[in-house]
């Protein structure tokens, strides 16, 4: 008997918390991309993007994956691989998806080796600064980015590297770099577990 009631109060329990089987953590998230397809995605440039163990991959090239729908504010997710002289980055707000650049988005950076590391990783090309820089290359990242409002907010394995008000751009695009380095070659760009929360 005393079996049954300890029954009836896990699922009375089950049921006050709203019956859900999914983590309350990803509660209202969004997957954009889960390692299975690029069918969310446009390609623009050069870059040889693919399906890989799981990721987007890109090896050789120029060129961006790019959302084919806009948000305005947000809350990113993003897991990430390079090599130690891979150039990449997330764009956010991007106003043109034909071709999206620091000049009409807000670009997170991902470059471990650019020639000014004030807006390496961790910083947003030409709004917000980080010193010193993090290091990213030869290991899975997770980038958590937030933008709402004129309030944008880039957070790196859990330490925060940019909390900035800027009102540029209000919305757009979402995309995925894989660039050129300092000398013009490519490295190893990997993106997996890309998911969005609207606010």
């Amino acid at each position: 008997m005393k079996r049954l009631s300890a029954i009836r109060v896990v699922i009375i329990a089950f049921i006050l918390s709203g019956c859900s089987t999914q983590p309350s953590g990803d509660a209202g998230w969004i997957t954009l991309l889960d390692g299975s397809s690029l069918d969310n995605w446009n390609q623009i440039g050069s870059s040889n993007w693919r399906i890989e163990d799981g990721a987007a991959v890109a090896d050789a090239g120029d060129g961006l994956l790019v959302l084919k729908r806009t948000y305005t504010d947000f809350q990113i997710r993003a897991e990430f691989w390079i090599d130690d002289n891979a150039n990449s980055g997330i764009y956010i707000r991007g106003t043109d998806p034909n071709k999206v650049a620091s000049a009409n988005a807000y670009e997170v950076n991902i470059f471990d080796k650019r020639p000014d590391p004030t807006y390496g990783t961790g910083a947003i090309v030409g709004v917000a600064k980080v010193v010193p820089m993090p290091k990213a290359g030869g290991k899975w990242n997770v980038y958590e980015i937030t933008a709402k409002g004129d309030r944008m907010i880039v957070v790196l394995n859990g330490v925060q590297t940019v909390d900035v008000r800027d009102s540029k751009h209000t919305g757009g695009v979402i995309a995925l770099q894989h660039g050129p380095d300092a000398v013009k070659n490519t490295g190893v760009v990997k993106f997996r577990r890309v998911q969005i929360k609207p606010l």
